[in-house]
């Protein structure tokens, strides 16, 4: 979008930035566009918080921060004296909610005036605060501002050349586009426009050669690529300059998550959260590097989001968290999905970490603990079992998460926990301490190949912790050092004490 303002801004000469690009071979296009037109550039990704107030507040900011870049307007003999007045209102952060609303029209017009000329509007990001609205309850409240702010722009605006609009969701079905004629929609399932949402492999490929690191290819691959878009898969681009670039200033060797900041993250908890829903075994085989197949809606609004869970997998395509598994067949009416990359996995992996946290804090656990500090082995193994089974594993099994799983079971309960620290003579898995009691359990842990051998693995983590005297330390100051032997194998674990 920047990159169209650069070219059509008539407020700039960008001739140099264009030279000898593909669009400078096209001399007549570019002496008819190239700085020729006035440009409204809007981005709305900023417009959010947790109530309408705060929103509504930093749209107010937004507008007021685009008027003073078009300080000229207010100046400008050519534009309507109360157009004037609601810009300084807007500029100063004065305006009534009506001026607010019809805000884009007022510069639209002002802007054709000024100029004698229709007005390119490029509007990113546009559905931003409606995403925000619905998972903080003000869905109603910011619907009736967009609505007019963006919905009066459109169907017979004489100041109004042409406009380009992003966002997640298909802008022709959006209720605030009511008003709108004429709307070509190009989504991630089209073909117009595939390669030129994010980097192709050849262009990757010639960038890291070009910065001197055409071996990182693969591990570029395994963590940005992966993105569907029509037929094409799509490196993402922001991903991509930002791991070139701490490599080139050799600040960071390894691949690192650059969207989580950027990118609206809450959707993942919304979708384990929502009361009827039972999404955990479509989860596990994600997060397992496997394909579901779902029914995807691409038109759809976000106060219907989290009417049904096809609405719910709907979203996660669209905003980029699952993309289409194009090697997979597909049932009729479906699509298969995957997760894209390593990095979107890393996403899912955390939210789901910090929803077992917030589920466990919020467990009532005295039976558990009760049954750690008795050595009631049994108990525990039905107890963690039925945890077990109630989680969203992640890493595939790997023993991390089961180390991860009985580490977070005592969080936020007043104990001292941790995880392969040095004792004795090796590193145990899991050393809770209760210091107010004097007291301590150590857990070792076996990730078992089968199901029969999870006794074996017992006696094996029970042997390791002896040989190694593991509490050897702690018995100089507890009087009492429960040990326990822990084997899983996927959904089941067997505790021996």
């Amino acid at each position: 979008m920047s990159m169209l303002d650069e070219f059509f801004n008539i407020r700039k000469n960008s001739s140099s930035l264009f030279d000898g690009l593909e669009i400078s071979k096209y001399d007549n296009l570019c002496r008819e566009w190239m700085n020729q037109r006035p440009v409204l550039f809007l981005t709305l990704k900023d417009i959010g918080g947790r109530t309408f107030e705060k929103a509504y507040g930093m749209l107010q900011q937004t507008i007021s921060k685009l008027c003073i870049e078009h300080a000229y307007l207010a100046d400008s003999d050519k534009v309507d004296c109360t157009d004037r007045e609601c810009f300084l209102r807007l500029k100063n952060r004065t305006g009534s909610e009506i001026d607010t609303q019809y805000a884009v029209d007022t510069l639209l017009r002002m802007m054709a005036f000024h100029y004698g000329k229709s007005v390119i509007l490029l509007i990113d990001e546009y559905d931003v605060p409606l995403a925000k609205a619905s998972d903080y309850g003000y869905y109603e409240d910011m619907i009736d501002v967009m609505r007019v702010f963006l919905g009066m722009v459109w169907k017979t605006n004489p100041s109004l050349k042409f406009a380009i609009v992003t966002g997640c969701l298909r802008i022709a079905k959006e209720s605030i586009f009511t008003g709108a004629n004429n709307f070509i929609s190009s989504s991630i399932s089209d073909q117009r426009y595939n390669q030129y949402f994010g980097f192709t492999e050849p262009e990757v490929c010639q960038m890291l050669e070009d910065a001197g690191f055409p071996e990182k290819l693969d591990e570029m691959k395994q963590w940005y690529d992966g993105y569907q878009f029509g037929e094409m898969e799509i490196y993402c681009p922001w991903d991509v300059v930002n791991h070139v670039s701490a490599l080139v200033r050799g600040t960071k060797e390894a691949p690192a998550n650059y969207w989580k900041d950027t990118s609206h993250n809450e959707i993942i908890r919304r979708f384990i959260d929502l009361p009827g829903l039972n999404v955990n075994e479509k989860f596990e085989i994600l997060l397992g590097g496997g394909v579901i197949q779902e029914q995807i809606e691409e038109d759809m609004t976000y106060d219907i989001a989290n009417s049904s869970e096809n609405n719910l997998w709907s979203i996660l395509y669209l905003t980029g968290y699952l993309t289409q598994a194009v090697s997979e067949s597909s049932a009729q009416g479906k699509i298969s999905l995957r997760i894209p990359n390593e990095e979107v996995k890393t996403i899912f992996a955390d939210t789901i970490v910090k929803w077992f946290a917030d589920t466990v804090t919020a467990m009532d656990r005295t039976e558990l603990f009760q049954a750690w500090w008795a050595g009631e082995s049994g108990k525990l193994t039905d107890m963690v079992t039925d945890i077990l089974f109630e989680t969203i594993s992640y890493f595939d099994y790997k023993e991390d998460y089961y180390h991860a799983l009985l580490a977070g079971l005592f969080i936020g309960a007043g104990y001292e926990v941790s995880s392969n620290q040095e004792q004795g003579t090796g590193r145990p898995d899991v050393i809770v301490k209760d210091r107010k009691n004097r007291r301590a359990v150590i857990i070792e842990i076996k990730r078992s190949k089968k199901d029969d051998a999870m006794e074996k693995d017992c006696k094996k983590a029970l042997a390791q912790i002896h040989r190694e005297q593991y509490a050897r330390n702690l018995l100089k100051g507890y009087q009492q050092v429960l040990c326990y032997g822990a084997a899983f194998f996927e959904k089941s674990c067997l505790i021996v004490s």
